[in-house]
């Protein structure tokens, strides 16, 4: 991704908020790492942008409140797969 830094802050804040990803899941579309993407959008958009910054906090307080049911599915799935292999 190309640019100036605060450029993607705000371009990485308006699609975590229009699409309610995580911030793996962006990390993932933009090509950049998660630490990247971490800090820009809890460090650099709180002075750039303050009420996107606030969505996006809101948005990310709630991925990490059901990060924990997510990778409980994931581990399902896995065994589910397993399981049916075996079978």
């Amino acid at each position: 991704m190309q640019g100036s830094i605060e450029d993607r802050a705000v371009i990485l804040g308006e699609y975590i908020w229009n699409k309610k990803a995580t911030v793996r899941t962006a990390a993932k579309v933009f090509g950049i790492s998660k630490s990247t993407v971490h800090k820009d959008v809890s460090v650099r958009l709180k002075t750039l942008n303050p009420s996107l910054y606030r969505d996006v906090k809101a948005v990310l307080m709630k991925n990490k409140e059901e990060r924990h049911l997510r990778g409980g599915l994931a581990t399902r799935e896995k065994y589910l797969k397993l399981s049916a292999k075996e079978k």
